[in-house]
């Protein structure tokens, strides 16, 4: 968390230079060595956790703005990011004037009654994909720390932050079959077992390891190269490597990799 000074100049004169009852969370899954985890940002104050979120600046796009905030929380820039659904029902409350109470009496701050952070509030939410390995998780303004959680291990969630994490996971699941999105979860030269771990992790079931591999051959998404990796006694399969240009072309318009 930041000084009780900024704490208080964003909680008073943030609307200035912030869109108030709008904010972006990411639900921002890594991978590694067959593992699949999401980060999530602690709130002693009000005892949970949520996803890594923030407002939006007045002078930002909604694409900006989510770039911004997933760099702050991951410390990396130029991730796999996607906007996926906005989540405004009218009964949805971001913070009650009770929470803001908590939250103003646990960090020390005088309670502003009426605060712009106050209302409902109309959240866009964003999915960002990257190796967890490489992540220095920070903790936002608001919050007291940023953690990954295994994806099978996550704690329960604030709001309606527990369904924001089901519809991500969903969707990022279902763009797997259609968008070659997991390529900066690979070394530049990989082997078809390592791309098989990957999509198998991501998507949560198995994958037939002689016929998914070789689709995205035959796709051309990836290409064979007359190289070998050396793993073991009479072990050395060879290595392939994305063909950048199709790959971007597949990330544009899509391509079904059942």
């Amino acid at each position: 968390m930041n000084s009780i000074s900024e704490l208080q100049d964003f909680i008073i004169n943030g609307h200035k230079h912030y869109m108030p009852h709008i904010s972006i969370d990411a639900a921002i899954f890594g991978y590694h060595d067959h593992q699949l985890k999401i980060l999530l940002s602690g709130y002693k104050a009000l005892g949970g956790y949520c996803l890594p979120g923030g407002y939006i600046k007045r002078t930002e796009t909604l694409d900006k703005a989510a770039n911004r905030i997933v760099a702050e929380s991951t410390s990396l820039t130029d991730l796999y990011l996607k906007q996926y659904k906005t989540f405004g029902d009218p009964d949805r409350i971001k913070w009650s004037e009770l929470d803001f109470e908590k939250f103003s009496k646990e960090i020390g701050l005088p309670y502003i009654k009426d605060s712009w952070l106050i209302d409902q509030t109309i959240s866009v939410g964003y999915y960002a994909l990257t190796d967890f390995s490489l992540v220095t998780p920070k903790a936002g303004l608001l919050s007291d720390s940023c953690d990954w959680f295994n994806i099978d291990e996550i704690p329960p969630l604030l709001y309606d932050h527990d369904q924001m994490v089901k519809d991500a996971l969903h969707t990022l699941r279902t763009q797997l079959y259609y968008y070659p999105i997991a390529e900066k979860l690979l070394p530049a030269k990989f082997t078809l077992t390592e791309i098989h771990a990957v999509y198998e992790t991501l998507l949560g079931k198995k994958l037939d390891i002689r016929n998914f591999p070789k689709k995205l051959v035959f796709l051309g998404l990836i290409k064979k190269l007359n190289e070998k990796r050396n793993i073991g006694p009479h072990r050395a399969p060879f290595l392939y490597k994305f063909d950048l240009k199709k790959y971007t072309k597949a990330l544009e318009t899509g391509t079904t990799l059942t």
